[in-house]
């Protein structure tokens, strides 16, 4: 299959274009965003138990050096991996009140833009992979 070899062929630029590059931005700032959240949310903003609940930030650890690499694998498993927290941000909003549905909510967006960013990011590298192999 051509597509499972676009990602290691030595043909790739080293360098990502202009609008890959933000597109990682995108999704490093909405990673950053939901492992400062995680954080913040269960232990201080509004803790749940004695804290333990903000080990579920470590799968989202270790995105980050993925990212900051242009690791295509990263961006795609990270782009199923969210959704787990996504679902957990409804849940929460709709059971809880007060600041945890605010942060709920945040969590909800944040989700959203990482997905998005990582969709277009594998899709803009990997149209460009086929572009200068053609």
């Amino acid at each position: 299959m051509v597509a499972a070899a676009l990602p290691t062929s030595p043909a790739l630029p080293a360098i990502p274009d202009p609008r890959v590059r933000l597109f990682r931005a995108v999704a490093l700032f909405a990673l950053l965003g939901l492992i400062g959240l995680g954080l913040a949310w269960e232990l201080w903003l509004a803790p749940t138990g004695s804290g333990t609940l903000a080990l579920k930030v470590l799968p989202l650890l270790l995105g980050v050096a993925g990212l900051l690499r242009h690791r295509m694998y990263t961006f795609r498993w990270l782009s199923l991996l969210v959704w787990l927290y996504f679902a957990e941000g409804v849940v929460r909003s709709t059971t809880e009140a007060g600041p945890s549905r605010s942060m709920a909510v945040l969590e909800i967006a944040l989700c959203l833009l990482l997905f998005g960013a990582c969709t277009v990011y594998i899709r803009r590298r990997l149209r460009r992979a086929t572009e200068m192999l053609a």
